[in-house]
C-alpha cells in the first residue's frame, strides 16, 4: 500500500506501529514544511517530535486544591506513587507526570525535558521557574502500561490566587491539553465556586471540549437531598464558564478507598464510576485515532494560519509606514478573517482566537512573513484527502490486532502469519473492578440476570410456588401452556411487546412454541429482572437454564 511500509519486511506485520510511523512520515514530509514557512510554531504549537507520536495516552487532572486529584490517581493505581502528597491544603505544588517504569523513582523537570524518549522537550520554553515545579514519578504499575496520568497543582482561590506562580500556568495547561487524550475536571461537593484562576484554566482548555470529562468528587460527604442541590449549583456554575448550549456530562462519585459517609447513593456512585472507567479504558484502543484526529486539526489550523500570514505580508508597504500599517492590520484582523472565509470557503470555527493572534502578532516583523505558496498548501490538501484516509482504513484492523482491550487485565495480540489470537492477562488497579467476575463484589454481581450464579439451587425456585400457582390457572394441557395462554399473564407486566418477545425466546428452551412449568417460571423470573431495571441477556446464562433442561 505504501512503499515506506514495505521497505522492512520484519516491520510489515506490525500494523499498529505502521500507522504511527505513517503519521510521523506524512507530518515531517508534508505538513511540517508549511508550518516552518509561516512560523506556525511561534503562534500556536511547537513542532511535533517522534515521542509525541509514540507516547501512551495521557490523562490530565485539573481542579482546585483539595478536590481529590492526587487521591484519584492513588485510587486508580491502588497504591502510592513516588512524590505523592495528600492534604486539605494545596499540597501538590507541581506538575507530576505519573508514568510506567520497572524502576521506581522521581525524575526532576530539567532532566525530564532533555530525555529524547519523552515528549516533554518543548516545555523548556516555560523556563526554570516551571521546570523546578515539574517532575515525573515512575511507577511499576500495570495500569500505567496503557496510560500515563498528569497531576497538576491545585488551582487557587481567594487571596492565594493573587500570588504569582512565577511561570505561565495557563500556558502549561494549554500545552498539555493539546497533547492529552482526556482532561478530567474535578470538583468538590463542598467547593463549587469557580475562582478567577480556575476560570482562566477552563478557558485555556477551550477547543478540546471532546476530551473534557467533569467529575463531582466527594459526593458521599452530602446526603441525597443536598446532592441534588449541589449538582444543580455545579451545572449552573459550569454553564457560565463553558458557554455551550449542550449540557456537560458530570460523573458523580467518591474516588477514594474510605467508607462512604452517606451510602444512600451507593448504586449511583457505582454506576457513575463504571461509566467513567469504561471511558478511560477506551483510551489505549483509540490512541492512534486520537493522534490522527489531532493531526487533521493541526493541518486545518496550519492552512488557515498560512492564509492569514500571507495576507498580512501582501498588505505591508515595501518602504515607508511599516509600523503604522502593522498596527492597522492587527486592529483590523477580523476583516482579514472575514475576507479569507469568503475567498477560500473556510468555516469560522477553523480560525484561531483573534485576541490571542493579535497579541502574538505584536512581536513579529510582518516584512519577514512569507507570501502565499500554493504548492505547500496543495501538498497538505493531498495529505488530508489521500494519505490520511489510507491510514484511517488501517485503524479498525489495528484495533483488533494490537491495541489493548482495556486497562483491567486483557491485551489481545495477533500473529498475522498464523492468525493465531491469544490473550495476555495483567492486573489493572481499580480498573479490575470494571469487569470483575471472580469475586461477589464485582459490578452488579449477584443482581439481575447474574443473581443465582454459582449457587447450587436454581434461583427461580425461590418464588416457584407463586409461579406454579399462576401456571395452573392458565389451563395447561399435558403439562404445557400455549403462547396465547402465556401472553394473557405476561402482558400484565406492561412491558413492551418486543421485550416480552425476547423473554419468550429465552424461556422457550426446547423451541416447541409451548411453555412447561419450568419454562413459565423462568419467563416470570426474567420479567421481574426487567421490571427491576436490569438488562436482559442476548443468550440465556447457564445458571438460569432449568435443571430439567440441562445436558
Amino acid at each position: 500500500m505504501f512503499s515506506w511500509l514495505t521497505r522492512d519486511e520484519s516491520k510489515h506485520t506490525d500494523i499498529y506501529d505502521s500507522v504511527v510511523e505513517g503519521l510521523k512520515r506524512i507530518y515531517k514530509q508534508k505538513l511540517l514544511p508549511l508550518e516552518l514557512a509561516y512560523q506556525f510554531h511561534d503562534f500556536h504549537s511547537p513542532q511535533l517530535d517522534e515521542p509525541d507520536f509514540d507516547a501512551k495516552p495521557m490523562i490530565l487532572l485539573v481542579g482546585q486544591y483539595s478536590t481529590g486529584k492526587t487521591t484519584f490517581i492513588k485510587y486508580l493505581l491502588e497504591r502510592d506513587f513516588p512524590g505523592i502528597r495528600i492534604g486539605p491544603e494545596p499540597t501538590t505544588d507541581r506538575f507530576i507526570a505519573v508514568m510506567y517504569d520497572e524502576k521506581e523513582g522521581v525524575i526532576p523537570g530539567n532532566a525530564l525535558v532533555v530525555d529524547p524518549k519523552k515528549q516533554f522537550r518543548p516545555l523548556t520554553k516555560f523556563g526554570n521557574a516551571f521546570l523546578n515545579r515539574f517532575q515525573c514519578s515512575t511507577v511499576n504499575s500495570s495500569v500505567l502500561k496503557g496510560i500515563s496520568i498528569v497531576d497538576t497543582p491545585g488551582i487557587l482561590s481567594g487571596e492565594k490566587q493573587r500570588v504569582d506562580r512565577g511561570y505561565d500556568f495557563t500556558g502549561v495547561l494549554e500545552w498539555f491539553a493539546e497533547r492529552v487524550d482526556r482532561i478530567i475536571l474535578l470538583f468538590d461537593a463542598h467547593k463549587l465556586d469557580i475562582s478567577d484562576e480556575f476560570r482562566r484554566s477552563i478557558e485555556a482548555l477551550r477547543g478540546h471540549d471532546d476530551k473534557i470529562r467533569i467529575v463531582l468528587n466527594k459526593a458521599d460527604m452530602v446526603d441525597h437531598q443536598q446532592l441534588m442541590r449541589v449538582y444543580g449549583a455545579l451545572m449552573w456554575s459550569l454553564g457560565k464558564v463553558l458557554q455551550t448550549p449542550e449540557v456537560a456530562r458530570v460523573y458523580i462519585g467518591s474516588f477514594w478507598d474510605q467508607p462512604l459517609r452517606f451510602d444512600t447513593n451507593r448504586r449511583l456512585f457505582e454506576d457513575e464510576e463504571q461509566d467513567l472507567f469504561r471511558d478511560l479504558q477506551s483510551l489505549p484502543r483509540n490512541a492512534t485515532l486520537r493522534k490522527l484526529n489531532d493531526l487533521i486539526k493541526r493541518a486545518r489550523l496550519a492552512k488557515v494560519h498560512a492564509y492569514i500570514i500571507s495576507s498580512l505580508r501582501k498588505d505591508m508597504p515595501s518602504m515607508f509606514g511599516k509600523d503604522g500599517k502593522k498596527k492597522e492590520l492587527i486592529k483590523g484582523l477580523n476583516t482579514i478573517y472575514e475576507s479569507i472565509q469568503r475567498e477560500h470557503q473556510i468555516s469560522p470555527g477553523d480560525f484561531p482566537d483573534i485576541r490571542k493572534m493579535q497579541e502574538v502578532l505584536q512581536n513579529h516583523d510582518f516584512t519577514k512573513f512569507q507570501t502565499l505558496k500554493p504548492r505547500l498548501l496543495e501538498v497538505v490538501d493531498k495529505m488530508l484527502a489521500e494519505d490520511i484516509s489510507k491510514l484511517m482504513a488501517q485503524i479498525p484492523h489495528e484495533d483488533i490486532v494490537s491495541a489493548p482491550t482495556n486497562l483491567s487485565g486483557r491485551r489481545r495480540s495477533i500473529d498475522l502469519n498464523a492468525w493465531n489470537s491469544r490473550f495476555v492477562d495483567y492486573q489493572g488497579g481499580a480498573f479490575d473492578g470494571v469487569e470483575d467476575g471472580s469475586t461477589p463484589f464485582g459490578y452488579k454481581r449477584g443482581e439481575g440476570i447474574d443473581a443465582g450464579h454459582g449457587e447450587p439451587e436454581w434461583i427461580v425456585n425461590k418464588l416457584r410456588y407463586k409461579y406454579d400457582t399462576i401456571f395452573e390457572t392458565l389451563g395447561p394441557v399435558n403439562g404445557k401452556i400455549s403462547g396465547e395462554a402465556a401472553k394473557v399473564e405476561m402482558v400484565k407486566s406492561k412491558l413492551p411487546k418486543p421485550v416480552l418477545g425476547k423473554i419468550w425466546k429465552l424461556s422457550d428452551i426446547d423451541r416447541d412454541g409451548f411453555l412447561d412449568a419450568d419454562e413459565f417460571a423462568l419467563a416470570m423470573h426474567l420479567i421481574q429482572v426487567k421490571l427491576d431495571g436490569h438488562d436482559l441477556p442476548t443468550t440465556l446464562p447457564d445458571h438460569l437454564v432449568p435443571p430439567s433442561k440441562r445436558d
